[in-house]
């Protein structure tokens, strides 16, 4: 066989199976396995701590540490930034797969949400998935980039906002229905 025709068999294939699984039916058992716990949570801890992340890799500390320590404190000192950044990364995607699940929870209590939705939400995984490989492979070859992390880090708020949103959405639909059934008797008799 070819090998570009292998490859093009291989990416249709893959895409194929992308597409039915986005297609296909959302699970009923979904809201039972759902953890309530995981709502009290807000998914933006890692707001609090950015600008903490962005000090511990800014060089002008670095280049201070050099000119009045040794270089074996700057490079101790540099590792264990890199150490506490890759930690905040871990906690970024903790948060982003926390968000995950509520929009997975969020989308089987809705009836609005479709195919198309599902496909931005499997997209938007992807991206952040991609992203943080790449991030975590640059912290681990020493280098700080704060920048990329940002990024990171606003698409994970971006999300969380978008969550908020449905919710309160959610939550004024579920308000609404029940001052509805609550204006009927038990015959089903308006009695406002």
């Amino acid at each position: 066989m070819n090998p570009s025709l292998f490859i093009f068999v291989s990416i249709a294939a893959a895409l194929l199976l992308l597409l039915v699984w986005a297609l296909r039916a959302p699970r009923k058992n979904f809201r039972e396995k759902f953890d309530l716990d995981s709502l009290e949570e807000s998914g933006r801890r890692h707001a609090t701590y950015f600008a903490l992340m962005r000090q511990a890799a800014a060089p002008d500390d670095m280049q201070f540490l050099l000119k009045r320590g040794s270089r074996a404190l700057a490079r101790r000192v540099h590792k264990e930034r890199r150490r506490v950044c890759l930690l905040y990364l871990g906690q970024l995607r903790d948060d982003f797969q926390r968000l995950q699940r509520l929009a997975r929870a969020v989308a089987a209590l809705s009836p609005s949400v479709g195919t198309r939705q599902e496909l931005e939400r499997f997209s938007l995984g992807l991206q952040f998935s991609l992203r943080y490989q790449i991030l975590r492979l640059r912290f681990s070859y020493g280098l700080l980039p704060i920048r990329q992390l940002n990024a990171l880090s606003h698409m994970v708020s971006e999300l969380a906002a978008q969550m908020e949103t449905s919710m309160k959405e959610l939550g004024e639909r579920a308000a609404m229905a029940a001052k509805i059934a609550s204006s009927f008797d038990s015959n089903g008799v308006d009695v406002v």
